[in-house]
């Protein structure tokens, strides 16, 4: 089963750092973190949520990028993709993942789309020879009140996407992407992991209050629903900035164990991902054997909107 899953160990690296007011400096430090990781052996590399922006409704408008024309599989070397003062994000990790010879999950950014007059948290995915692999809308806004904690709403400007999203990783199998408040929807991941995702990743930036009740306890629970990898990358804390975040980037394997964490400072965490152990945990438990689909719906054969990557991946 598990070759299905993983075709071979990737080593993954998740980098957890902090974004300030320059967005130049802030794409500058993912350059270079990201590079850092590749020389250490990573191939699958994630940055966290909004890694070129500070976080907050107020800072989305002002550092938002336009993402048209957006050229799945196609990349800025082969004029693909939208221009360089339009998106510099965009041409930032493209040109590093093809420098890096990686997947790179490139967090999250702010986009504007000016044809629907809307702004989206959105992740861009693109492979080693810099091609956009996927992009990703943030499905689930954050919104909460917690009296004397928290008051957040990200739809005072953002809009949701619409769409689940699943990618090939070249070479080793299909990843399940959604970003941050999504992990608290079990259907995204249940959906992604039914369609053969290996692992589910989540760039995120939860909040102290949030962070320190729900951040592992959201991680272990999708792994253990699903038997599949979890990755959780987080920016590092700041606590000069507005919006705090909890940190604590994490891997968890398919038995909801914590494989690696990092605390709340700015830094490069490491695992590798093997097809032996997503097979032994499928093998002692063997859940996707056992749903009773005459009980209940399997959600992943339901009316399920996918974003079309070009037929590279078979729904």
């Amino acid at each position: 089963m598990a070759s299905k899953l993983l075709a071979k160990p990737l080593k993954l690296a998740l980098i957890q750092l902090s974004a300030g007011a320059d967005k130049a400096a802030n794409l500058a430090a993912a350059r270079s973190k990201v590079q850092e990781a590749a020389r250490a052996g990573a191939k699958l590399v994630v940055l966290p949520e909004c890694f070129n922006s500070p976080y907050g409704t107020k800072y989305f408008p002002k550092y938002a990028e336009e993402l048209t024309p957006l050229d799945i599989g196609g990349s800025p070397s082969a004029g693909g993709g939208p221009p360089e003062d339009q998106s510099p994000s965009y041409h930032v990790l493209s040109a590093v993942a093809k420098e890096a010879q990686i997947t790179l999950v490139g967090g999250s950014i702010p986009e504007y789309s000016k044809e629907k007059n809307k702004w989206y948290n959105t992740s861009l995915t693109f492979g080693s020879e810099g091609q956009l692999l996927a992009r990703h809308r943030k499905v689930h806004l954050f919104d909460i009140d917690i009296p004397g904690k928290i008051s957040f709403h990200e739809s005072e400007v953002l809009s949701p996407g619409d769409k689940v999203t699943l990618l090939e990783v070249p070479g080793y199998g299909k990843l399940g992407l959604a970003i941050c408040y999504d992990i608290r929807f079990p259907e995204l991941a249940l959906i992604a992991a039914r369609k053969g995702a290996f692992a589910l990743v989540y760039p995120g930036a939860f909040n102290l209050t949030t962070g320190a009740r729900h951040w592992e306890l959201l991680a272990r629970a999708r792994a253990v629903d699903n038997q599949c990898y979890v990755a959780l990358c987080s920016p590092a804390r700041d606590m000069q900035a507005d919006y705090h975040a909890w940190g604590h980037s994490m891997v968890v394997d398919p038995d909801a164990e914590v494989v690696q964490q990092l605390d709340e400072k700015e830094g490069i965490l490491y695992a590798d991902l093997v097809p032996e152990r997503l097979e032994e945990v499928r093998r002692n438990i063997p859940v996707y054997g056992q749903r009773r689909f005459d009980v209940y719906p399997d959600v992943s054969e339901g009316k399920v909107r996918f974003e079309d990557y070009g037929g590279g991946i078979p729904w």
